[in-house]
């Protein structure tokens, strides 16, 4: 082995190179040398930049790291075809509503037409009165509970059935995949039937408001004219608040679980930096992927983000504590850690990421996150958008902050000691939500949607003169997740407002 003088650099007393030449010098590894050697000698005006190329320990590896190059070497030899292989439900276990018109939208001119894929449960009332519309979180599809045609568990199986909290022998639900999506209804990955290509990252801008209206246009090709209640959870629950807001006398009845009017800076924060993973990654290539790679690195990254967004630290404590993943290793072994995972909580993370990686379109993720985020029901927000909404009533009389603190505000929780700015907008803002009994559910534990901002969603509606809003609020240690896992007090919350 040899060490090989890589350069030698002559610099005048300014410090201006005045002179490089390249030498080159066999020296034994045998010698009293270094095992790692790149440093730079002072050698009066000369400086003498050396480098080793002895290999005296082998190179390490990075199990974690390989991975992502092994999933795209699998990738490549599995593709079957321009699109990811997303786990999108069949085709032919979900419906589809095409709108064959130009379809406004809130940022942007309009789409041509769309697509909304949906599932229902349940039987119709003659009067159709008895309809209720599911709203789904960020990345869900339309299949929130078994069908004879999809019998596998949905994201909502255990909420959605005879005697629960969505009872299907007095309701018919109806629960879509949003606009934006890529489980069957129109996203980024769609065809634009104006040009015959994916829109990619030319589809439009959206927003919730969109979104909900994209589902009215369903409901009307459906017949159905009002709804018995809206009920959402997550970017549901904005959806739910948006329903009802747009169409105040379409909706009876409005259920909001753990979610906000109006998305705070420290969630907005944490779908930024998911987003900035995502794009980071070369696959990604400006959206445009679809006849390549999907940018599966930056969506398993996104994901480990999104997941600690979801889950709360006291559940990981209870749940893994400090252990190892590796029970087999020995105490001497464990002295040596590595920069891959070790910890149970990595390998939790670094599986709900490989698993996500590939089920979700990337450039679904990034538009329907936007949309969550450009989320706001004050009235300023809502006046630049130019948004009104469709036969609103409006309550002649609205009580003041005072009369709502000392009275209605005390049924549920303290009045807030410094109340929020933007909460008389925010009131205004909700004031189509006036005559609407509303369901507000927050969870202690979540760090997503802190329960701060459920209290200022049912004390903006107060202010806004509703004064049906019950308001519950959750303990446990499983986070946002919550209202997909705690079926006792989500589930008998939701049966008894609906009931």
């Amino acid at each position: 082995m040899t060490i090989t003088l890589v350069q030698v650099s002559q610099y005048g007393l300014d410090g201006v190179q005045e002179r490089s030449r390249n030498q080159s010098f066999a020296i034994s590894c045998n010698n009293t040398v270094p095992s790692e050697i790149r440093t730079t000698w002072q050698l009066g005006s000369h400086r003498v930049r050396w480098s080793s190329h002895c290999a005296t320990q082998s190179q390490p590896s990075f199990p974690c790291v390989d991975a992502h190059a092994a999933r795209e070497s699998r990738l490549i030899a599995e593709s079957a075809g321009p699109e990811p292989p997303y786990a999108r439900p069949s085709p032919l276990s979900y419906n589809v509503y095409h709108h064959s018109r130009p379809f406004p939208l809130t940022y942007s001119a309009s789409l041509p037409s769309f697509d909304i894929a949906y599932e229902t449960w349940g039987t119709m009332s003659p009067a159709r009165d008895n309809v209720i519309l599911l709203q789904t979180g960020l990345s869900a599809s339309s299949h929130a509970a078994s069908t004879p045609l999809n019998p596998s568990p949905g994201w909502w199986e255990k909420f959605i059935g005879p005697g629960r909290a969505l009872d299907t022998t007095q309701f018919f639900i109806i629960c879509s995949n949003v606009l934006g999506g890529c489980y069957g209804s129109t996203g980024p990955s769609s065809i634009d039937p104006t040009t015959g290509q994916r829109y990619a990252t030319r589809f439009p801008i959206l927003s919730i408001f969109d979104m909900v209206k994209a589902q009215f246009a369903l409901l009307d090709h459906l017949g159905v004219d009002r709804l018995y209640a809206s009920v959402g959870s997550s970017m549901g629950a904005m959806q739910s608040l948006a329903a009802g807001w747009l169409f105040p006398n379409r909706v009876g009845k409005v259920v909001s679980i753990s979610g906000t009017a109006r998305s705070s800076p420290g969630s907005i924060a944490m779908r930024y930096a998911q987003r900035s993973v995502l794009m980071a990654d070369p696959n990604w290539n400006n959206g445009f992927y679809y006849d390549g790679l999907p940018p599966h690195t930056g969506m398993k990254l996104a994901r480990q983000i999104a997941t600690i967004t979801y889950r709360s630290g006291p559940e990981w404590d209870l749940r893994f504590g400090r252990k190892l993943h590796d029970t087999s290793l020995t105490d001497e072994s464990r002295t040596t850690p590595k920069l891959c995972p070790e910890f149970m909580i990595e390998t939790y993370l670094d599986h709900q990421g490989e698993q996500f990686c590939l089920k979700y379109d990337a450039n679904s993720l990034l538009y329907v996150s936007k949309a969550m985020d450009l989320f706001d029901l004050t009235l300023p927000a809502i006046k630049r958008l130019g948004l009104s909404p469709t036969e609103k009533t409006i309550p002649s009389s609205t009580p003041s902050l005072e009369e709502t603190q000392t009275t209605a505000l005390l049924k549920s929780h303290p009045p807030p000691a410094n109340p929020p700015p933007h909460l008389p907008e925010l009131a205004e803002g909700l004031r189509p939500l006036a005559s609407i009994p509303t369901l507000v559910l927050g969870v202690q534990s979540d760090i997503l949607f802190p329960v701060e901002q459920q209290r200022e969603v049912v004390d903006a509606l107060r202010l806004a003169g509703n004064s049906r809003v019950s308001y519950f609020e959750l303990g446990g240690v499983w986070g946002h997740d919550t209202f997909l896992l705690d079926v006792l007090n989500v589930g008998g919350a939701v049966r008894g407002f609906l009931s």
